[in-house]
C-alpha cells in the first residue's frame, strides 16, 4: 500500500501548523507570529503562500494583525465548554433563541435511540446557543411523543427552568447521559447560525440523556464549530 501523503495546498497546511501551536499554548495570545520571511524559510513556502495562510488565521480568529508591528495571536482563548445537559441563561453568559418546535421525522440515530418505526415522528426543539452574545451552538433536541405532547416541551415558547425540571415534573429526572461525538464539514444553515469560517469543520454530539429504568427521555444532536471551541469532560472515578 503507498503511504499516505498530506495532499492540502501548502497554505492549509502551513495554517494547520500554527493553529495547533496555537491552540497548544505554544503561541500564547498577544504573542507576535514568526515574520513572512522566516515562515518562508521554515516551510519552503512563497511569500504569497504565507500570507495565504496567515489570512485564514485571521478569518478563523486566531490571529490579527498591528498596522506596522506584525500579526499577533489574538488575545482570545479557546471557548471552553463544560459538558452539561442544561445550561441556565444568565446575563452576560448563555442564552437560548428558540429556532423552531413541531412534531416531525427525526434522524435514523435519534428514532432508533426512541425505538420508533419508519414513519413515526417526535416533538423537536431546535435552538441556537449564545454566550456572551456570540452563537457557540446550535441543537436539534427531540422527545419521545408519548412522553412530550401536551407538555410544554410541545409549546412554542421558552420553557422556564429547561427541559430537566419539565421531564422531572413529569415523573422522569434526568439520571445520565451518553454522547457519540463525531466531527464532519457543516451544513449550509450552521455555517450561517454560527459564523462559521470557510473550511471549519464542526463539532457534532448526539447527547441521550436517560431517566430511571434506562428509559431515554431526550435525544439532541448538538452542533459546535471545531475551531475555537473544546469539550470538556469531568468524569469523578470512584
Amino acid at each position: 500500500m503507498a503511504k499516505r501523503t498530506d495532499d492540502r495546498p501548502r497554505h492549509v497546511q502551513i495554517a494547520a501548523h500554527l493553529r495547533s501551536r496555537i491552540l497548544s499554548g505554544d503561541y500564547e495570545p498577544g504573542t507576535k507570529l514568526p515574520s513572512t520571511p522566516k515562515l518562508m524559510e521554515w516551510f519552503d513556502a512563497a511569500s504569497v503562500t504565507v500570507q495565504r495562510a496567515i489570512s485564514m488565521l485571521k478569518a478563523e480568529g486566531f490571529a490579527t494583525s498591528r498596522a506596522g508591528a506584525g500579526v499577533y495571536v489574538r488575545n482570545r482563548q479557546p471557548f471552553v465548554v463544560d459538558v452539561a445537559n442544561y445550561y441556565a441563561p444568565s446575563p452576560g453568559g448563555y442564552k437560548y433563541e428558540l429556532l423552531e418546535v413541531d412534531e416531525v421525522a427525526p434522524p435514523a440515530d435519534v428514532a432508533q435511540v426512541f425505538g420508533l418505526a419508519e414513519g413515526e415522528t417526535a416533538i423537536l426543539r431546535k435552538r441556537v446557543m449564545r454566550y456572551d452574545g456570540e452563537p457557540v451552538e446550535m441543537s436539534w433536541s427531540y422527545y419521545p411523543p408519548d412522553l412530550a405532547r401536551g407538555t410544554a416541551l410541545a409549546e412554542h415558547g421558552k420553557v422556564r427552568g429547561g427541559a430537566p425540571r419539565v421531564l422531572a415534573d413529569l415523573g422522569y429526572p434526568q439520571r445520565y447521559f451518553d454522547d457519540e461525538v463525531s466531527v464532519r464539514a457543516p451544513e449550509t444553515d450552521e455555517v450561517v447560525l454560527l459564523d462559521l469560517p470557510s473550511d471549519v469543520p464542526v463539532i457534532r454530539q448526539l447527547r441521550v440523556i436517560y431517566s430511571d429504568n434506562e428509559r431515554p427521555v431526550e435525544a439532541s444532536v448538538l452542533i459546535k464549530g471545531g475551531h475555537l471551541y473544546a469539550l470538556r469532560y469531568r468524569q469523578q472515578i470512584h
